[in-house]
């Protein structure tokens, strides 16, 4: 079980309500990667990158099942060696379409998925989408990671679920817009600090025709150190995770041995 991973981060402006085009996009990002001097052992996309969020149009565009974002993701998978946590994707499964990431390992078998539970009323996702209902958990190399997608950062008893069943590492994707760059930084920032964790974390750029999107792809450790940032632009931002250092973290300041959760009356 390899302690340390190089995580790969592809950061892109997303066509709207173009996936064919998005995905011949992530096909060139992955040969670019895989003729890149730092290969990576874990990359991450972001969210609804193969339609944006044209959502009114997505009984059209919405990919039956996921097939083809799995065919794409898979190869990906295989051709870098790599886990791919592969963002997220507009899945329709019968009449109803989720916002969907799906995982893989290095042979490209799908070894997890995770539908967005939390929809952002503020970007009409509750119109178009269903939400999921189950965790994002699993195992990658004998790690428990975790995924989110976007709003779900603002849900800190979401996330701590998920360092309670051991997850070491937090994935999200997102298409965050502006002006809540600084709401994205810090978010990200205390999601990693209060549950000891990585915090990896793949913005997309670019505009449709209601947002700019703000970049600032995110790689942080569980001291809450920013380890990498992309900037507003595209790029592949690198990093590597010592995932030995949540262990530690966690020794040192027990904050899950501290927990009184007879107290906490979430409703």
């Amino acid at each position: 079980m390899s302690q340390k991973w190089n995580a790969a981060l592809l950061q892109f402006d997303v066509s709207f309500g173009k996936p064919e085009e998005n995905r011949e996009k992530v096909r060139k990002l992955v040969e670019r990667l895989a003729e890149s001097e730092q290969q990576p052992d874990v990359v991450l996309l972001p969210e609804l990158w193969d339609t944006a969020y044209d959502l009114q149009r997505l009984d059209e565009i919405a990919d039956e099942n996921g097939e083809q974002a799995k065919a794409l993701l898979s190869w990906a998978a295989r051709k870098l060696h790599s886990f791919v946590v592969g963002g997220s994707i507009a899945e329709r499964i019968g009449d109803q379409v989720y916002n969907t990431t799906y995982v893989f390992d290095r042979e490209g078998q799908q070894v997890g998925r995770y539908s967005k539970i939390h929809l952002f009323r503020l970007m009409d996702e509750e119109k178009y989408l269903s939400a999921g209902e189950q965790p994002g958990i699993y195992e990658l190399d004998g790690h428990k990671v975790s995924s989110v997608i976007c709003y779900d950062i603002r849900f800190p008893e979401w996330i701590r679920t998920y360092s309670l069943q051991g997850a070491n590492v937090l994935f999200v994707c997102a298409q965050w817009p502006h002006p809540r760059l600084n709401h994205w930084r810090q978010l990200l920032i205390a999601r990693a600090i209060e549950n000891q964790m990585f915090v990896v974390a793949c913005n997309r750029v670019g505009e449709d025709v209601n947002n700019t999107f703000c970049g600032h792809s995110m790689v942080i450790n569980p001291w809450g150190e920013v380890l990498a940032e992309g900037l507003q632009q595209e790029e592949i931002i690198f990093a590597e995770l010592d995932l030995s250092l949540a262990e530690e973290v966690r020794g040192k300041i027990p904050v899950f041995a501290d927990r009184r959760p007879t107290l906490y009356k979430l409703q």
